[in-house]
């Protein structure tokens, strides 16, 4: 029997990198996926790359109505949630290395960034985690990141002639932090009403990123390379199911070693 065969599962984000790699996982574990993201046409697409058990619904998780209209567009189709994967998150992109600097960050990517990755999924884990509450059972996987836990090694930005590309932007970590701590707070909060919540915390994702970089990081990295999007897919899917049962409050580190020295 497939791990997540009969359950529903909730995926933010699913557009993304590891968001595609999430939908494809739980659906091959038996999950009926729910396939969110801002586009609706892209959303579609994927539904039905995954099948007939497959559901699209567009939403903007930093919009509480359209939350709301996700969470009612779900019961109305499955009439229930078991498992919720906040994957989205805004991941700021800088091209030059002066905007980007601690010292020039701009106030509205730091607040934009925010309200994505923190206040998205807060709103996204009140509205259809209550759902799980009332049932008395679920799990929530909120992603957040290994600069979540540590600070970046803004050398890995630096070019082979000693410049730097761009620096890894501050609302980044602090976002990725906040979920760390609410994923907790929610541990504790849902405890006694059935509902398990944790945290996924990958490293970095191969994903065309510049050769340069590519090389820095793997020679950071214990295992000597970045992850492929479906090693971290798999750790999703172990939180999701019964293998993780007695797991509430954890943060699971899929970083090939990044975290260890």
């Amino acid at each position: 029997m497939p791990e997540l065969e009969g359950k529903v599962a909730v995926i933010t984000g699913a557009l993304g990198l590891l968001g595609r790699a999430h939908c494809l996982a739980f659906a091959r574990a038996g999950a009926s996926v729910v396939v969110t993201d801002l586009d609706q046409r892209g959303c579609d697409v994927l539904a039905v790359e995954l099948g007939d058990s497959a559901f699209a619904f567009a939403a903007d998780i930093a919009d509480e109505r359209s939350v709301y209209a996700l969470r009612d567009a779900v019961l109305s189709r499955f009439r229930r949630i078991d498992v919720l994967l906040n994957n989205a998150a805004l991941n700021d992109a800088f091209h030059d290395v002066e905007s980007s600097r601690f010292e020039d960050f701009p106030l509205a990517a730091f607040e934009s960034a925010m309200r994505v990755n923190v206040t998205g999924t807060f709103l996204v884990c009140r509205i259809l985690g209550a759902v799980m509450a009332a049932r008395g059972a679920g799990s929530i996987i909120n992603v957040a990141s290994t600069y979540g836990l540590v600070g970046p090694d803004q050398s890995i930005y630096r070019k082979p002639d000693g410049s730097q590309a761009f620096f890894k932007s501050p609302s980044y970590s602090a976002s990725k932090g906040a979920v760390i701590a609410l994923t907790r707070f929610l541990a504790a909060y849902w405890g006694s009403r059935g509902v398990r919540v944790n945290c996924l915390c990958p490293g970095g994702v191969r994903n065309g990123q510049d050769e340069f970089f590519v090389r820095n990081y793997a020679a950071r990295t214990p295992l000597g390379r970045m992850a492929k999007a479906e090693e971290i897919a798999g750790a999703a899917v172990f939180l999701a199911g019964e293998a993780s049962a007695y797991m509430t409050g954890s943060n699971m580190v899929v970083d090939g070693g990044w975290t260890a020295w």
